[in-house]
């Protein structure tokens, strides 16, 4: 009986030690990796959608303008009223993203800087792109524009694999602006531009500064993820690159778990 109890009793303390583990905030500076991982994501999806239909799933700035675009359509002399295939995908894309945005409540109740909500969040993220991937393949379409009045998706199925592109983007915008870092939003870097180029430290280059390094490092992360998004596409097509994108945000769903917990305040 003694010997049940101490089972008993080392099993609690071990689930009790986890859960106080997965719900122990990360230090935002120590997150440097997976937040780079999430700007790199942010290139690799934008250059799969632009690449095929000429609208951004993670800056809704240029789609929420196109659609500005499309009703001022309405009072020209020509008198448009056809809803274009371009501002539909882009409508898509905004509703989707603000969808996928609003998902991110669910870190309100658990913690927004919780290792177990990093993780998790980004697993949804995974299955967004796991599920765009299995979508653009089923849609049997091509994975490069010839030009802007050519799309290359243009039947339902190339609207969901947009949607879930676009959901997941806006859930990594959230969580990535929750975490309260140098990186911001991870999705809109116009606005990190316009913060590094205002920055007292910028030409100190003989230190560190880590508000204008995490900034260049989140720029050039972008640039890199959107470099090799394309040149995979021009590879093996667009399903096959979301499949990439879909294994590289599950290994960073498994980083957050490792990240270092921040310290406690004396």
């Amino acid at each position: 009986m003694s010997d049940k109890q101490d089972l008993e009793s080392n099993d609690s303390t071990t689930l009790t030690s986890l859960k106080k583990y997965l719900f122990t905030d990360i230090d935002g500076d120590k997150a440097t990796a997976p937040l780079s991982a999430y700007c790199f994501m942010t290139g690799f999806i934008d250059a799969v959608c632009f690449s095929a239909i000429f609208v951004w799933c993670a800056f809704q700035t240029g789609n929420t303008v196109q659609l500005g675009l499309a009703l001022a359509r309405l009072f020209s002399g020509q008198h448009d009223y056809s809803f274009h295939l371009a501002d539909q995908q882009a409508l898509c894309s905004v509703i989707t993203f603000i969808l996928g945005a609003s998902i991110a409540r669910i870190g309100d109740k658990m913690g927004c800087k919780t290792r177990i909500w990093l993780a998790l969040g980004t697993l949804i993220q995974t299955l967004f792109t796991m599920a765009a991937a299995i979508a653009i393949w089923k849609s049997g379409q091509m994975s490069v524009a010839d030009s802007r009045a050519n799309p290359a998706w243009t039947n339902t199925l190339s609207f969901v694999c947009v949607g879930f592109m676009s959901a997941s983007m806006g859930l990594q915008g959230i969580m990535g602006k929750r975490t309260n870092t140098q990186f911001t939003t991870t999705v809109v870097l116009t606005t990190t531009w316009c913060e590094l180029m205002a920055d007292p430290q910028l030409f100190n280059i003989r230190r560190l500064v880590i508000s204008r390094d995490h900034k260049i490092l989140a720029i050039g992360s972008l640039f890199l993820g959107g470099f090799l998004g394309r040149a995979l596409l021009d590879a093996i097509g667009s399903a096959s690159t979301l499949g990439v994108g879909t294994g590289l945000r599950f290994i960073v769903s498994i980083w957050w778990l490792f990240v270092p917990g921040k310290a406690a305040k004396r």
